[in-house]
């Protein structure tokens, strides 16, 4: 699967392991940056450049990561089509793609120790999206993308 990944400069390390864990489970990491944890960044632009791979279509999901996770799903959750959730740990994880079909995952490394976080990574990415009463939950939330487009015309 490919798999889009970014983070600002606080998350860059994290994205960096979970990059290695990603490649070694067998899939395809573009990794949208940053590529220092040096250089302080804005999470918005990375967010949103993981959102966009994913909605495009040149992913088929994406990680993103920055000191609480919170930022950067909001800048994700901008993006038309992206369902971004932050994850503490397993449970959430797995919970944010069955019931909520999350297409982008979001881990705060100043709050999720790597080991939590490969776990969670692990266990969203086995989760599988739930259909029935869920499906029309998503539908709702796809309403919404729609609406606030056009709500944006003139």
């Amino acid at each position: 699967m490919r798999i889009a990944l970014g983070s600002d400069h606080a998350g860059y390390d994290l994205k960096t392991e979970l990059a290695s864990s990603l490649a070694a489970w067998g899939h395809e990491v573009l990794d949208l940056g940053t590529d220092t944890a040096t250089t302080s960044v804005d999470y918005p632009d990375f967010g949103a450049a993981v959102g966009r791979c994913v909605a495009q279509g040149d992913a088929e999901l994406g990680v993103a990561v920055c000191g609480s996770g919170i930022g950067i799903a909001m800048a994700a959750n901008k993006v038309a089509g992206v369902r971004a959730a932050v994850v503490h740990d397993v449970t959430s994880a797995h919970l944010a793609r069955e019931h909520n079909h999350a297409n982008v995952l979001c881990l705060g490394a100043r709050l999720t120790g790597s080991a939590v976080a490969t776990e969670s990574l692990a266990a969203w990415l086995n989760a599988t999206p739930l259909s029935g009463r869920h499906e029309a939950r998503i539908a709702k939330l796809d309403e919404l993308d729609s609406s606030l487009v056009a709500d944006e015309r003139p």
